[in-house]
């Protein structure tokens, strides 16, 4: 093995320690000393890859949004259908992500729910992929859709992230079990439906 890949192998170790101690203490409550006993390695080490604690739960955060962005991106090339079978499928797709990889649930809930303070700027540049792929998103399930002539997709697409935080705002992230979690994807779900297709029953004979 040679030295590249032995810093590889180090630093993806210190990212599994750093993943899991986020996973389950949050930001707040995670501490560096237990990534390092649970690794067996030095801060030292740790800070040669990684100067801060911050810089640490900054990579988690990259990393969960990345993994989530490809693997939706991928599922939503298989998804057809009209724009309520679409947006199911889309929320299926996420579920379906934290499913199969629980360690990063969290640290999603923490970046788009109730972020450090201080941290606030830069997650959301390391979520600025998955954003605009769910404005993308956004912006197909409109497209075959009669819009009021008077309203944009921009003004649905900022509409809609005000609904989103309008629903975070009602969570705490130390207390959102798989339950609370999935009724708040479920949340998302419905309010971007209702969005699109507006409270009145047009069913209705008048």
């Amino acid at each position: 093995m040679n030295r590249e890949e032995k810093n590889q192998q180090t630093k993806r170790r210190i990212m599994d320690s750093a993943l899991k101690e986020f996973s389950e203490q949050g930001y707040g409550a995670s501490s560096v000393n237990t990534i390092c006993s649970v690794q067996g390695v030095s801060k030292g080490i740790i800070y040669h890859y990684f100067s801060t604690k911050d810089d640490l739960f900054l990579a988690c955060v990259e990393e969960c949004f990345r993994l989530l962005t490809e693997y939706l991106t991928e599922k939503m090339q298989d998804i057809k259908g009209e724009a309520e079978e679409q947006l199911e499928g889309y929320f299926t797709a996420r579920m379906s992500f934290f499913s199969e990889h629980p360690i990063y649930q969290r640290i999603f809930c923490e970046a788009v729910i109730a972020p450090p303070a201080h941290l606030r700027a830069e997650i959301q540049e390391r979520k600025r992929t998955f954003d605009a792929l769910n404005a993308q998103i956004l912006e197909q399930l409109l497209e075959p859709l009669p819009l009021r002539p008077q309203i944009t997709k921009s003004e649905i697409i900022e509409t809609f992230r005000q609904f989103q935080d309008f629903i975070n705002a009602n969570y705490q992230v130390s207390e959102l079990t798989m339950r609370e979690f999935e009724a708040h994807e479920q949340g998302c779900r419905r309010a971007l439906n209702i969005l699109l297709y507006g409270v009145i029953n047009r069913e209705e004979k008048r």
